[in-house]
């Protein structure tokens, strides 16, 4: 399909011009663009453009198609993310115009190294674990986060530690039968978060792999940590218990996530064990 012809069917601009390549996705999957608009929504957007290859890889695809889905189906309420202007598919081709982020002030990547920072990101996500409460929407992944052990199994028979030929499918028992499920981001590194310049606010973007979880996986993620005593936790559940519905037993969730913090830590490594190998 013509891009800048499908971005002005899309946002009803009357013209558009394309800027600048942004990124490419994974693999020669397609590429990540600015776009200037005339009389559209926004002088500027955001265009993912996926083309992927013809040996492209089933999960990946469906990766996609989740993203797409989010972005369509996100509640206006929920931690901020970019707006959706349109999307549509021409068979794998798939082509997603989205609010321009830098546009709207947000124009540094998060810092791992900045605490202030690091504390609103896990805001960022006590709302989102807080906002979807419960078993994941049909159109998301039944299991976020791209490592879980359903989509990793050829990793896991590559590991050359025994160990994790025993422990992989306990760890991943746990986190799914844990009594609490949300949404989970599923790829909440630092990259993926944007601030704007005065620290006031901060946005998440990359939702390929949201679905459901304990919302403590993308916590631990985030902060590289296996200790439920880390008082970098502390910012994340006093956010969490001030976002959670009245009806949600707060103590309860937060003691079990606590105690699944050392879970989803030795299931993310056992993930590293085999990365690379299959």
């Amino acid at each position: 399909m013509n891009l800048l012809e499908t971005v002005c069917a899309l946002t009803g601009a009357a013209s558009a011009r394309r800027r600048m390549r942004l990124q490419s996705l994974w693999r020669g999957y397609g590429e990540v663009v600015m776009v200037s608009l005339e009389g559209g929504p926004a002088p500027t957007v955001v265009v993912k453009h996926v083309r992927p290859p013809n040996s492209a890889h089933p999960r990946k695809l469906q990766s996609y198609i989740v993203e797409t889905a989010w972005y369509a189906h996100a509640r206006p309420t929920g931690p901020r993310i970019p707006l959706c202007h349109g999307a549509t598919t021409d068979g794998h081709e798939r082509v997603v115009v989205l609010e321009d982020l830098h546009a709207a002030g947000f124009k540094r990547t998060l810092s791992a190294n900045d605490p202030r920072q690091i504390v609103a990101a896990l805001e960022w996500l006590a709302h989102l674990h807080a906002t979807h409460l419960g078993p994941p929407p049909e159109h998301l992944w039944p299991v976020g986060t791209y490592w879980h052990l359903g989509t990793r199994t050829a990793e896991l028979k590559a590991t050359p530690d025994p160990r994790w030929h025993t422990r992989a499918p306990k760890l991943d028992a746990a986190l799914r039968g844990a009594r609490f499920q949300t949404v989970v981001h599923g790829d909440a590194k630092p990259a993926n978060f944007l601030w704007s310049p005065q620290n006031a606010s901060v946005a998440a973007v990359d939702f390929q792999y949201v679905g459901g979880g304990p919302g403590i996986r993308d916590v631990v993620y985030l902060l590289d940590t296996d200790d439920p005593g880390d008082t970098r936790l502390e910012p994340y559940f006093r956010a969490l218990r001030h976002a959670l519905p009245p009806h949600v037993d707060a103590p309860a969730l937060e003691q079990e996530w606590r105690a699944l913090v050392p879970v989803a830590a030795e299931d993310f490594e056992r993930f590293l064990a085999g990365w690379g190998r299959a």
